[in-house]
């Protein structure tokens, strides 16, 4: 069986935890965990809002998925279906999902926004409220 090779590697993956793991850090009350498969999950208050997935299910992607409403999904995907996409299994539920490997050239003040709009889906009103006097 032949190799499979992926668009991207480990330092595209750094760099997705690093940038996306800074804004998240920003935000009150939030953790990031990585799982045995390499999966960057964002948290608040035990809710997933955020997770960076490197070749999910061998996928081949690396990507992050965002919790959203089906309206901001459907908007999203359709102003730049080269960057976003439904989100598989979770799609039905609004998430979005947006590559980050160089060659889809990852909007990152885009992904900062869409990570943002994420969290406060999930946040406290009171950490949204600090965030919010703190920006």
């Amino acid at each position: 069986m032949a190799e499979r090779v992926l668009g991207w590697g480990d330092d595209d993956v750094a760099t997705a935890r690093e940038r996306l793991g800074a804004v998240v850090a920003q935000l009150p009350e939030t953790t990031a965990e990585i799982d045995e498969y390499g999966n960057t999950g964002f948290f608040t208050r035990g809710s997933r809002f955020a997770w960076i997935l490197p070749d999910h299910h061998a996928d081949g992607l690396l990507a992050l998925w965002c919790k959203a409403d089906r309206h901001e999904q459907q908007a999203t995907v359709a102003r730049d279906p080269d960057r976003y996409f439904v989100a598989p299994y979770l799609g039905r539920f609004g998430w979005i999902g947006a590559h980050l490997d160089a060659a889809h050239d990852p909007d990152w003040d885009a992904l900062v926004e869409l990570v943002e709009a994420a969290w406060r889906r999930s946040a406290s009103k009171s950490a949204i409220k600090a965030f919010d006097t703190s920006h």
